[in-house]
């Protein structure tokens, strides 16, 4: 009965598809499960060497030699337990390393290099995109790089009203090293248009970042990742942070880096 409900569905869908002039199969295939499961990686840790990054012990096409802020395209990968690390450029001796247990079809997964108080560390992020059939809103997800800023709280706003002071966190509590919405949980969904994007201390309506105004397109998949100000001892300055925008999907632009429009900052 699953397999005639998933045949109905995909027989639906394409003629719905096909009567709109295409687009968006891609992400259909994702949400029933059907296409091959991606990965990438994002290189978070000021002054580090640049890396490759390895899947189960080698690095894929088009993952290697990866600098600081550098986010890679996704690429294909199997199913099933899966190791992943970062290693100096040319190197296959793990600065650090983790597992998915479990890697399915239709996922995407995200590695992060990240700094630690002694070596390297690693984030991980399942993404299960759980988008509806026929939805075109953007996904969005945060993540905190920043260990001068362990917890975050980041709004999404309409950029014609920044004030921040009523309105709820779109990602509340994004603590270093983590997620939000957390790993194995389906990204937040929105509506395209024109944002701004707020981060302030956990807890606090006092922002210590804003974006300029930017486009998010309908069926676009942002990452969005807190990262320290590169430069000499920036890690250690409190609330020197910028964001970086993985874009899930982009091929030809696969981040986007926004800078604070505070003073001093």
């Amino acid at each position: 009965m699953k397999m005639i409900r998933t045949m109905t569905a995909v027989v639906a869908v394409a003629s719905i598809l096909s009567a709109c002039g295409g687009g968006g199969g891609s992400d259909v295939g994702k949400e029933l499960g059907l296409t091959n499961p991606q990965i990438h990686f994002i290189h978070a840790i000021p002054g580090g060497p640049a890396v490759d990054f390895l899947v189960n012990g080698s690095a894929p096409s088009g993952q290697t030699n990866i600098s600081y802020k550098g986010v890679t395209n996704l690429t294909n990968i199997n199913t099933g337990s899966t190791n992943v690390a970062y290693a100096a450029t040319g190197s296959t001796t793990a600065l650090a390393s983790g597992n998915f247990p479990d890697v399915a079809k239709g996922h995407e997964y995200t590695v992060l290099a990240l700094p630690a108080l002694t070596g390297s560390d690693i984030g991980l992020i399942d993404d299960p995109f759980d988008k509806g059939l026929l939805s075109n809103s953007a996904r969005v997800r945060g993540f905190n790089a920043s260990a001068n800023a362990t917890n975050l709280d980041l709004y999404l706003v309409q950029a014609s009203n920044t004030n921040i002071t009523s309105v709820s966190p779109t990602m509340a509590g994004v603590s270093f090293k983590n997620a939000v919405p957390a790993s194995g949980q389906d990204s937040i969904y929105v509506s395209g248009g024109q944002y701004v994007l707020i981060a302030t201390a956990a807890g606090s309506k006092t922002p210590i970042f804003q974006s300029d105004s930017f486009s998010l397109a309908n069926n676009a998949d942002w990452l969005i990742t807190s990262v320290p100000i590169a430069g000499a001892l920036s890690q250690l300055v409190p609330g020197q942070i910028h964001l970086l925008i993985a874009q899930n999907g982009n091929t030809s632009t696969p981040s986007i880096e926004l800078s604070n429009t505070l003073t001093g900052q």
